[in-house]
């Protein structure tokens, strides 16, 4: 339990540093939820970086879809180990401070791969429409140069987006309250606590965010529902149990990210409660850079190919 430091001045007090409260975790159960953390991010490390490596060494692999999980799977490692690391450091400490620098600085890497993870989706929705509603223009459409292209134009725009909100917060004056009533820096809990005029965060907010969260989302769906209607024309079984093998899990993943994140930053802030805010702000920043390496990768054929050979030809180095 930490006490809000009540800090007074004869004008007006400059924070320095926030304290994050974390998670409302009773002590005696402190240490199995830091075991349960750890256990979560050294899975989602492990389970990236292996995807990550998999494709790099697999010839058969080096194709845009592969390319697309390839940048997928830094993003979600990167995503991670943006709030993750503090929230361990955290739970261990007797004061769980973060300076002010450094809460811009999470802010902004946060945004950056969280808004890199949304255009990265889109990329592979788009890529797997073309696959499965054009199979034969897909070498010609999806070529490496586009492919390229698409991870360029995402990594720039996620640039713009997370330096524009940094930029804007960071014009904003803190004082009396520097508590976070969250695990990290998250952009709406730091305006709550601002002391200046933050309507044009929040415009920004709302307009940004329908750019960046919703248009994504639209074209996924869409891009999902031309695939399942493509192979509904083939009048079997096997094409109905395509359709869902190809987008069902794909979309289970894609709305458990877009649902956390529009229920979180495009909703009023009046309807979110701390606790409901915390709960889905760790289904978004924990448990989905967790499962996207099961889902995306690790349950395709390709990949558990690509996995078993490497592991036979380090067997027969060994031998």
């Amino acid at each position: 339990i930490y006490q809000r430091p009540s800090m007074t001045g004869q004008n007006q007090t400059i924070i320095s540093q926030f304290l994050l409260l974390g998670l409302p975790i009773p002590p005696e159960h402190l240490l199995l939820f830091y075991v349960l953390f750890l256990t979560i991010y050294l899975t989602t490390m492990l389970g990236n970086f292996l995807i990550i490596v998999l494709i790099h060494l697999d010839s058969r692999l080096h194709m845009p879809m592969y390319s697309l999980l390839s940048n997928l799977s830094f993003s979600d490692l990167c995503f991670s180990s943006v709030t993750m690391p503090k929230l361990l450091q955290n739970m261990q400490s007797q004061v769980p401070s973060i300076p002010y620098a450094g809460c811009l600085m999470q802010m902004y890497f946060f945004l950056f791969f969280g808004d890199l993870e949304s255009f990265l989706l889109v990329a592979m929705a788009y890529d797997r429409y073309v696959a499965i509603c054009f199979p034969l223009h897909y070498t010609s459409i999806m070529s490496p140069k586009r492919c390229v292209c698409l991870v360029v134009i995402s990594w720039l725009l996620t640039t713009f987006h997370a330096m524009l909100h940094t930029l804007l917060m960071a014009r904003l004056s803190f004082c009396a309250d520097n508590v976070i009533p969250h695990f990290f820096c998250d952009m709406s809990a730091l305006l709550k606590l601002s002391c200046s005029d933050t309507h044009i965060n929040k415009l920004v907010i709302f307009v940004m965010g329908g750019i960046i969260l919703v248009i994504p989302f639209v074209l996924i769906i869409v891009s999902y529902a031309r695939i399942v209607s493509s192979i509904l024309k083939v009048p079997s079984a096997h094409g109905i149990h395509k359709a869902f093998s190809t987008c069902g899990s794909h979309l289970s993943v894609v709305s458990l990210f877009y649902g956390t994140v529009i229920g979180l930053y495009l909703c009023p802030s009046a309807t979110n409660s701390t606790m409901k805010e915390t709960v889905m702000s760790m289904m978004y920043t924990v448990v989905t850079p967790m499962l996207n390496p099961f889902i995306y990768s690790l349950r395709n054929r390709d990949m558990k190919a690509a996995l078993a050979r490497v592991f036979c030809k380090k067997k027969i180095i060994l031998l």
